[in-house]
């Protein structure tokens, strides 16, 4: 007599299999290996299948294989599409040049304006500047000013937007758009005492707008909207002296303050004008080294400067510091009537800049070196 295996459905045997050990019906190996190995158990599990892809709604089919083939087809043009060529800092600062135009201000391409013009090999002319300095003097104190020189390409690329100088940074120097009159509290005190002298000199300046346009002397700067005038006494480290024979008195006060950088570059003293209605586009001074100081002489209502996102206010008689190399602005929105916004401007060293640094500053960047 020929023992033959039950045909169970899968159901059965699932409950089978799944109940508890207790309620298990008794089954011996052999039956497990012949269930398993059953071609009907395998027709039956095919047959299932089949089945329940026929009872699938027939529109969700659809739109499962309409997202399917969206994938693949994305799939394939994402692989088949080229790097995109991102555009350079650097290519981009030079389509803003060839236009005349960078960080938002138009830039006078004078092959003496030290930050109009273009940099190229400046690290290597500063360093060789820095090392005939050693030789003639002594490398002692001048570790920072050579971290400077040596990364200077790293600084200046890596800077924040809000301050960028375009010219030379410094490292390790404390960052602020403004300072306290403290900072140089001297100087401050000394200009502020001889406003009256400076306003006098200014006032006779100006008569000889009622004569012509532009003046022997004055200079127009770009602007987006107004008129922007400058009356130089020292430009870029170089005395005007056509212009300082005119204003002696202000020009001889000049040499009485004790941190006003003369004799380098980024040493500058003028008187600063602008007329009602002017915008000043927003842009970066050349270096963080130095303090640039605004004695208001005369300050006009709707009257703003805008340093680093923060606005102030000139006050006649009164000196305003602020750090250049941040982005900075300015705009004169008082009524006609009221005339023009005049301050007169000079560059004090930063506080933190020590003597021996200041000496081999002035070194390095001598005007014409």
């Amino acid at each position: 007599m020929v023992w033959v295996p039950l045909r169970t459905t899968r159901t059965e045997a699932w409950v089978a299999l799944c109940a508890p050990t207790s309620c298990r019906p008794t089954m011996s190996l052999e039956w497990l290996s012949d269930w398993s190995c059953s071609l009907d158990g395998l027709r039956d599990f095919i047959a299932t299948g089949i089945q329940s892809f026929r009872d699938c709604d027939a529109t969700a089919l659809a739109a499962v294989a309409c997202l399917l083939l969206l994938f693949v087809w994305y799939c394939y043009h994402v692989g088949r599409e080229q790097p995109r060529a991102y555009a350079t800092v650097n290519a981009l600062m030079q389509g803003a040049e060839a236009n005349g135009v960078q960080n938002g201000y138009v830039y006078c391409h004078s092959p003496e304006c030290v930050r109009c013009t273009p940099h190229d090999g400046l690290n290597q002319k500063l360093y060789h500047n820095l090392q005939e300095y050693a030789k003639r003097y002594s490398w002692s104190g001048m570790g920072r000013i050579h971290k400077g020189i040596r990364e200077q390409g790293r600084y200046l690329n890596s800077r924040p937007s809000i301050q960028k100088p375009e010219v030379f940074f410094l490292p390790d120097l404390p960052t602020m758009p403004y300072f306290s009159r403290d900072a140089q509290k001297h100087d401050v005190e000394l200009l502020e005492r001889n406003f009256q002298t400076i306003l006098c000199e200014f006032e006779t300046l100006y008569k000889a707008f009622s004569n012509c346009s532009l003046p022997q002397g004055w200079k127009m700067n770009s602007t987006p909207s107004g008129e922007w005038f400058t009356f130089y006494l020292v430009n870029q480290g170089m005395c005007v002296p056509r212009n300082c024979r005119r204003c002696p008195r202000t020009y001889r006060l000049l040499g009485s303050l004790r941190t006003c950088i003369g004799n380098n570059v980024f040493g500058n003293a003028c008187i600063s004008v602008l007329s009602p209605g002017t915008v000043i586009a927003e842009h970066y001074g050349p270096t963080n080294i130095r303090i640039r100081c605004h004695l208001g002489l005369k300050t006009p209502s709707n009257c703003e400067l805008v340093v680093g996102g923060e606005p102030q206010c000139w006050a006649e008689g009164r000196c305003l510091l602020f750090d250049d190399s941040f982005l900075h602005t300015a705009f004169h929105e008082g009524p006609p009537e009221e005339g023009p916004r005049v301050v007169f401007m000079v560059d004090l060293w930063h506080p933190n800049v020590a003597a021996a640094e200041r000496q081999a500053l002035d070194f390095i960047f001598a005007p014409g070196r």
